[in-house]
């Protein structure tokens, strides 16, 4: 569990643009660890974590006019089912909001990279370190009966 920088980078809604500043990152040989991209009509938002934060910096001041930095949690969960939510609830536990998150896909088996955005990136961290394991299983189990189940 870390604390990174992620960088919003605020894109028209065209072909190539996505290409022209994930190229710009590739051949600076930024590897980005983490990405989602949302838009919002003729806009877009690409969200993303990169393995060296300085030199995206850079390489985004000369390839790209309008984005934003922040502290986000990032987390390297199991890839299995319940990992991400149960970071979810230990956060819901402490009163933490998550304002957006996302992860990776994974490889089958291994590990996925949790990002999530809140409010306060330290307490957050204290939240998620000093929950009881016996805590998020309580809260990440649930028993359905197939009576109650409707279609």
């Amino acid at each position: 569990m870390r604390t990174e920088r992620e960088f919003s980078v605020f894109l028209i809604n065209r072909p190539g643009v996505l290409a022209a500043v994930t190229s710009a990152l590739g051949k600076a040989r930024i590897n980005i660890i983490a990405l989602t991209l949302s838009d919002a009509g003729e806009h877009g938002v690409l969200r993303i974590v990169c393995n060296n934060p300085e030199a995206a910096r850079v390489v985004l001041g000369k390839a790209h006019d309008r984005w934003a930095e922040s502290d986000v949690l990032v987390m390297e969960l199991e890839n299995r089912p319940g990992a991400f939510a149960s970071v979810a609830q230990k956060l819901a536990d402490h009163h933490i909001n998550i304002g957006y998150a996302y992860c990776t896909g994974g490889a089958r088996g291994g590990r996925t990279t949790a990002v999530f955005k809140v409010g306060d990136v330290a307490q957050a961290m204290k939240a998620v370190s000093n929950s009881r394991p016996s805590d998020s299983k309580a809260n990440r189990t649930v028993k359905t009966s197939p009576q109650r189940v409707r279609a």
